[in-house]
């Protein structure tokens, strides 16, 4: 059962090229059904890489940068817990 999707000019624009483009490539006629399929597909099995395109911002740190960030930081000996956080923060 095939269901209505809805999109921009631009977009459309953009899903005509490729339409074209594989029929020139290729000399096989696809409907745009077949492209989308695709597209959702190809997403599907990389979908971690495809969520993470829609975060804001920066992305995550690399583990070389993570490493980086370590070196920096020393020990001073003193433990701190719960209470000493506390105590400091609101008196």
């Amino acid at each position: 059962m095939a269901t209505a999707v809805k999109m921009d000019e631009e977009t459309k624009s953009k899903l005509e090229e490729l339409q074209a483009e594989i029929k020139l490539e290729t000399g096989e006629k696809v409907t745009q059904q077949e492209i989308l399929t695709r597209i959702v597909e190809s997403a599907y099995e990389s979908r971690a890489e495809f969520v993470d395109s829609f975060r804001g911002g920066e992305a995550a740190l690399t583990d070389e940068e993570v490493e980086r960030f370590n070196e920096g930081m020393i020990s001073s000996g003193v433990e701190t817990d719960e209470a000493d956080i506390d105590e400091t923060l609101y008196g």
